[in-house]
C-alpha cells in the first residue's frame, strides 16, 4: 500500500495539463539516465513552470499528495552533481544549466509510476485532462507473427521467456534515456536484481526471426557483448565482469550453472546472455525504429508484469499509439503462448465493503467517477445484485488484486483529508510486549552491575558462529545466507558470543576490566515455523581482565537468579530452584565452566572462554587475538511465573495511578528477600517507596513477588533462554 517501502526516482516536473499523450518537445522532462538516482549531463534545461503547465510548486506538491505519492525534494542538476562528486559550494560542477529536478516518491507496487511516461499519464488522468488509454495487441496473421522457440535445456536455469515488439518507435535522447532507466528500475524492484526477471531490448531491424532460447555450456557461447569491441566466450566474459562495478553483482545468478541461458536469431547471432548482458549487434540507438523486447524469468507472473509495463509505458511513442505487436513463444512440449496479454483484469466488488472500509458513504455514480480517476473501469455487475460492481484494471495496474486494493484507490481518489474522523467501535489498549519489557528491565539491571551494553550485528561470519567457538555445524541449527555480500555476513548468529568477542577485539586497548553485555535475538532453523526459522531472546555477558574473572561472572549469575526470585538448590531438588553442574561446552575451558539447571532443564552456561577461541596465532585471521583472560556466560531468557505476576500487578497499579489512587502494600510471603538498597525504576515503584515499603505482594494464595525483581532487570545477565 501507500505506506510500504517505496521506489524513488528523479524526474523533472511532469506535463499535466495537456490532453494529448505526447507534447511537442515535452520529453526533455523525463527521468534522468544513469540508473538508480543517476543524472544525465546531456539534458537541456526544462523549466518547471512549463512542465507543470502553470502549477506552482506547492500546488504540484498538493496534487502529488492527493494522488498518493510524495514530492520528496526539489533540487537542481548542479546540486546533485556537487553532492555526487563531494564538491564544495564554491566549486562549480561540469554542468551548463541549473535544471530543476523533482524527486518523487511512489508506492513500491506501482511499477507504472517508475518512469515519467506513466507518472505524467496517471496524473493527467487523475485531474481529468486525459482519457484512460486502450492498450491493444496488433491483429496480425500467424504467418507474419514472430516466434521464439524455447529449448528444453532452459528448464534447469531460467525456464520462461516472454516477448513483444514495439513498431515504429520514435526515440529522442530523453525518451531513449527514459526507456533505459525504466529497465534499471524494474530490475531493482519487481525483478529482484534480475534474479526473477531479466529484460533485454534489441533493434529488431538488425536481427532475423525466428528466435531460439537455449541453454548451452559457457564454452560454446561466443559473442561481442554490449559496450565491448572484441569477441568473448561466456566463461571468459564472467571473469571479465568480476571487476565490473555494475555487472559483477549479477554474476552469481548463473555462474555456478553448467549451462548458461542464451538467445539467438536464425543467423545464430546472440541477442543476449540473460541475466548478465545483451549483445552489441542488436544494441538500441536513437535511430532504432522497431524494438524487440524479451524477458527471461524464473517467475512467469513477474515476467508478464514486467513485459506489460515496458510496452504500455512506451507504446505511446509508436506509430500506432498504444498498439503492441505480439510474439508467439513455443515451448518444448509443443504448447505455445502469445505475449503480451494486455487484457483487463476484472473482479467483483461489494459496494458496501469498499465504502464501509473507506469510512465514507457514496452513491454509485460517485464511486464510478472516483475509480475512473485511478484508471479503473467500473460497470454494474452482471449478477443483478445492486450491491455488486465489476471493476476492470488495465494491464498497467498489476497492483489491483483484491477488493481491498479497489477500496484503497477509492479512498485516495476521494481524498484522505476528506474522510471524517470516527471513534472506533472497539476499544483497544496498546502496551509493550512482556518479552520486550522484561528485556528492558534486564538491561537496566545489568548496567547497574557495571556492565556496558553493546549492540552487534545479527549476521556474522560462518567461522565466527562455529570454528572460532570450537563448535561444529550439524546442518540443522544455523540459518546460512545464500550469496552473502561479505564474508562478515554469512550466517545468522545462534549465540551472542561472537559479537561480544569481536567487540572486545576492537576495544582491547580499553582500560581493564572490560565488562560488556548484550540482550538480543538469535535464530535457529525450525521446521514448525512457516518461515522455517524461529527467533529466541538471549542474554550474554563478558568479563575481560588480566585475571580470569570466573568469580566475577559467577557472582553475576547468582545476582540474576536472586533478583528473579529463584533460590539456589542442589541437584535433585523439586520446585523452583536452580543449581550448577559441570559442563563440557567447547567454547569454554574444560574444568572452568558450569551449566545452570532450572527445573531439570539447561538454561545457560558460564565459564572461562577457551584460549583457542581468543588467542591462536596458527589461525591467523581466524582468531580474535585477545591476550587477556575472559569469562563469559550465556543465558536463555527465563520467564519465571513470578515475572508474570509482576507484570499483571504492574498493570493493576498503573490503572489505579491513572485514577489518582494511592497504592496499598500487600503482605508478602516469607520466602521473599528484602534488599537493603532500593532503586527506583518507574513511577509506581516510587509510590511504593513513598508509602514506606518496596515490597509488592499479590494475593493470599499466590506467592508474592520479591522486591528485588525490579533490580534484577538491570543485572548483567549472560544467560540465554528460549522466549
Amino acid at each position: 500500500g501507500l505506506t510500504t517501502a517505496t521506489s524513488v526516482g528523479l524526474v523533472r516536473p511532469p506535463p499535466l495539463a495537456s490532453a494529448a499523450p505526447s507534447l511537442p518537445g515535452d520529453r526533455q522532462g523525463l527521468p534522468l539516465a544513469g540508473g538508480d538516482l543517476g543524472v544525465s549531463r546531456s539534458h537541456r534545461c526544462f523549466p518547471p513552470s512549463a512542465a507543470t503547465a502553470g502549477l506552482a510548486q506547492d500546488e504540484f506538491d498538493e496534487l502529488c499528495f492527493e494522488f498518493g505519492i510524495e514530492l520528496d525534494d526539489v533540487t537542481t542538476e548542479k546540486a546533485i552533481i556537487r553532492k555526487e562528486k563531494h564538491l564544495e559550494d564554491e566549486e562549480v560542477p561540469d554542468c551548463d544549466e541549473e535544471e530543476v529536478i523533482y524527486k518523487i516518491e511512489v508506492p513500491a507496487n506501482r511499477y507504472d509510476l517508475l518512469c515519467l511516461e506513466g507518472l505524467a499519464r496517471s496524473l493527467r488522468i487523475f485531474i481529468g485532462k486525459e482519457e484512460i488509454p486502450k492498450y491493444t495487441v496488433s491483429n496480425i496473421s500467424s504467418e507474419s507473427r514472430l516466434t521464439m522457440h524455447v529449448q528444453p535445456e532452459t528448464e534447469s536455469v531460467r525456464p520462461y521467456v516472454v516477448c513483444a515488439v514495439l513498431r515504429g518507435v520514435k526515440f529522442d535522447l530523453a525518451r531513449y534515456n527514459s526507456f533505459i532507466d525504466l529497465q534499471d528500475k524494474l530490475h531493482e524492484n519487481i525483478c529482484r536484481k534480475r534474479t526473477l526477471v531479466a529484460i533485454g531490448t534489441h533493434d529488431l531491424d538488425t536481427l532475423k526471426a525466428p528466435f531460439t532460447y537455449e541453454a548451452l555450456p559457457p564454452s560454446r557461447i561466443n559473442f561481442v557483448p554490449l559496450k565491448e569491441t572484441k569477441n568473448f566466450r561466456a566463461d571468459e566474459l564472467m571473469e571479465h565482469y568480476k571487476s565490473d562495478k555494475k555487472l559483477k553483482k549479477f554474476l552469481h545468478i548463473i555462474e555456478d550453472s553448467p549451462v548458461y541461458p542464451v538467445i539467438y536469431d536464425s543467423n545464430r547471432t546472440v541477442l543476449s546472455l540473460p541475466p548478465i548482458i545483451n549483445g552489441a549487434h542488436s544494441a538500441i540507438t536513437l535511430t532504432t525504429k522497431n524494438v524487440f523486447i524479451e524477458c527471461t524469468a524464473t517467475d512467469i507472473t513477474k515476467a508478464k508484469i514486467v513485459l506489460n509495463t515496458m510496452v504500455t509505458m512506451f507504446s505511446e511513442y509508436c506509430e500506432r499509439k498504444f498498439e503492441v505487436e505480439p510474439v508467439e513463444v513455443v515451448y518444448p512440449n509443443g504448447s505455445s503462448h502469445i505475449y503480451p496479454d494486455l487484457s483487463d483484469y476484472s473482479l467483483e466488488v461489494s459496494l458496501s465493503y469498499i465504502t464501509s472500509q473507506a469510512g465514507v458513504k457514496m452513491e454509485t455514480n460517485e464511486i464510478i467517477s472516483l475509480l475512473n480517476k485511478m484508471q479503473l473501469h467500473v460497470k454494474q455487475s452482471t449478477s443483478g445484485d445492486e450491491n455488486m460492481i465489476t471493476v476492470s484494471a488495465p494491464p498497467t495496474r498489476s497492483d489491483i488484486l483484491h477488493a481491498c486494493d479497489v477500496m484503497e484507490d477509492l479512498a485516495i481518489a476521494y481524498g484522505f483529508n476528506r474522510i471524517p474522523e470516527t471513534i472506533p467501535a472497539t476499544q483497544t489498549e496498546g502496551r509493550r510486549q512482556p518479552l520486550n519489557l522484561f528485556s528492558d528491565l534486564i538491561r537496566s539491571q545489568v548496567a547497574m552491575a557495571g556492565y556496558k551494553e553493546v549492540l552487534t550485528w545479527v549476521l556474522c561470519s560462518y567461522d565466527e558462529n562455529f570454528s572460532l567457538l570450537n563448535r561444529k555445524d550439524d546442518g540443522k541449527t544455523s540459518v546460512i545466507i545464500e550469496n552473502p555480500r561479505s564474508s562478515e555476513f554469512e550466517a545468522v548468529r545462534t549465540t551472542l558470543m561472537p559479537g561480544l568477542l569481536k567487540s572486545v577485539k576492537h576495544n582491547i586497548d580499553h582500560p581493564k576490566p572490560i565488562k560488556i553485555f548484550e540482550v538480543g535475538d538469535v535464530v535457529f532453523l525450525d521446521d514448525k515455523q512457516d518461515v522455517g526459522a524461529s527467533n529466541n531472546r538471549r542474554l550474554a555477558a563478558l568479563y575481560c581482565s588480566n585475571n580470569s574473572g570466573y568469580e566475577d561472572i559467577h557472582g553475576l549469575v547468582e545476582r540474576i537468579m536472586k533478583v528473579i526470585g529463584i533460590p539456589v538448590g542442589i541437584a535433585g531438588d523439586v520446585g523452583d530452584y536452580y543449581y550448577l553442574q559441570p559442563s563440557h561446552e567447547p567454547e569454554f575451558l574444560e574444568g572452568r565452566q558450569c551449566n545452570i539447571i532450572f527445573k531439570q532443564k539447561l538454561i545457560g552456561t558460564f565459564g572461562i572462554v577457551h584460549p583457542e577461541s581468543i588467542l591462536d596465532d596458527s589461525r591467523d585471521a581466524l582468531s580474535y587475538k585477545i591476550d587477556c583472560g575472559i569469562a563469559a556466560f550465556k543465558v536463555i531468557f527465563i520467564f519465571h511465573w513470578q515475572f508474570f505476576v509482576f507484570i499483571q500487578r504492574e498493570r493493576e497499579r498503573e490503572r489505579e495511578r491513572d485514577f489518582g489512587n494511592h497504592f496499598s502494600v500487600l503482605q508478602v510471603c516469607n520466602s521473599c528477600n528484602k534488599l537493603p538498597h532500593v532503586l527506583t525504576y518507574c513511577s509506581y515503584i516510587q509510590v511504593c517507596l513513598r508509602e514506606g515499603s518496596a515490597i509488592i505482594g499479590v494475593s493470599t494464595h499466590v506467592a508474592a513477588l520479591p522486591p528485588n525483581l525490579f533490580f534484577f532487570f538491570r543485572l548483567s545477565v549472560t544467560h540465554e533462554f528460549p522466549s
